[in-house]
C-alpha cells in the first residue's frame, strides 16, 4: 500500500507527541488527520476514514478515548496508542475493537529532532498485517526497536520512569526545604547536578504528567520498597561511621 494511499489520525495530534508523530509521517509522504480538544475529526469521525489511529493524550485520558474510538475500527485497520504505560491501553484496545492492536512508546520527548538513534518500545498486541509496516518506517529512520509485552514494559518502566522520577521529586522536595535558593545551588552546581535541575525544570512544569507515571504504574510500589530498604541500610552505616560496609555497599550496585 502506498504511503500517499491512505490517512493516519492522531487523536491528541496537537500535543507535545502527537504533533510530533503528525510531523514525521508528514515527512514520510502520508496525509494526517488530527483530533483535538477544539479542532479536527471527532474520533468516531477518524476511525471511518482512517485505517491506522494513533491514541495520543495524557495518560488519565486514554482509557476514556479507547473506548469511545475502539468500537469503530474496522477489522482490518490498526489502533495504536503512545501512552507511557502498556498494560491497561493494550488491554483496552483489545477489549473494544476488533483491529489490529500495537501499543507504542517512545523513549523520548518532542524536543528530539529525529528518530535516529532513538529507543522506541513496541508493545504487538493483535495482528500481523500491519506491525512489519511500522517496524520498516521506524527502522529505516534509525530507531532501536525494543519489543516487549505490555506486562514486561510496565515493569521496566516501574524503574527507567517510577522510580527514577520519584527519586527526582524527593530530591526537588528536599532542596526546597533546605533553605537554599536556586540561584545559590546553580552558582555551586556540577554539570551533573545542572542536568538533574533541568529534568527537575520539566517535572514542576508538569506535575500532573509525572504524578500518573509515578502512580499508575502498577509495578513501581516494588521498587519504592527496595529504595526504602536501600536507603534505611546506607544511612545506618553513615551514622555507624562503618566506611568500609559503606564503600563494599556501593561496589555492591555494579549494574553498568
Amino acid at each position: 500500500m502506498r504511503a500517499d494511499k491512505f490517512p493516519i489520525g492522531i487523536i491528541g495530534g496537537t500535543g507535545g507527541m502527537g504533533k510530533w508523530f503528525a510531523s514525521f509521517f508528514r515527512q514520510e509522504g502520508y496525509s494526517v488527520q488530527i483530533s483535538g480538544r477544539n479542532t479536527g475529526l471527532a474520533p468516531r469521525q477518524m476511525a471511518e476514514v482512517c485505517p491506522v489511529v494513533i491514541v495520543s493524550v495524557p495518560i488519565a485520558a486514554t482509557d476514556a478515548v479507547i473506548r469511545e474510538v475502539g468500537p469503530c475500527m474496522p477489522h482490518d485497520s490498526l489502533l495504536m496508542d503512545l501512552t507511557s504505560l502498556k498494560e491497561a491501553p493494550v488491554r483496552a484496545m483489545l477489549e473494544v475493537s476488533v483491529s489490529e492492536v500495537i501499543g507504542l512508546h517512545p523513549l523520548f520527548g518532542p524536543r528530539v529532532a529525529s528518530l535516529d538513534g532513538q529507543n522506541i518500545a513496541v508493545c504487538p498486541g493483535r495482528g500481523e498485517r500491519w506491525l512489519p509496516w511500522l517496524k520498516d518506517i521506524m527502522e529505516k529512520n534509525g530507531a532501536h526497536l525494543v519489543e516487549a509485552t505490555p506486562e514486561g514494559h510496565d515493569k521496566m518502566m516501574a524503574l527507567v520512569q517510577g522510580l527514577n522520577h520519584f527519586n527526582t521529586v524527593v530530591l526537588g522536595l528536599t532542596m526546597a526545604e533546605s533553605g537554599v535558593s536556586p540561584e545559590e545551588l546553580r552558582r555551586f552546581s556540577t554539570p551533573a547536578l545542572r542536568e538533574r535541575l533541568d529534568h527537575l525544570g520539566r517535572i514542576f512544569a508538569h506535575p500532573d504528567l509525572y504524578a500518573h507515571l509515578i502512580a499508575d504504574n502498577p509495578h513501581t510500589d516494588k521498587f519504592l520498597s527496595l529504595y526504602g530498604k536501600n536507603l534505611d541500610e546506607l544511612r545506618g552505616l553513615l551514622h555507624s561511621g562503618d566506611m568500609a560496609a559503606v564503600t563494599k555497599m556501593i561496589k555492591s550496585m555494579n549494574i553498568l
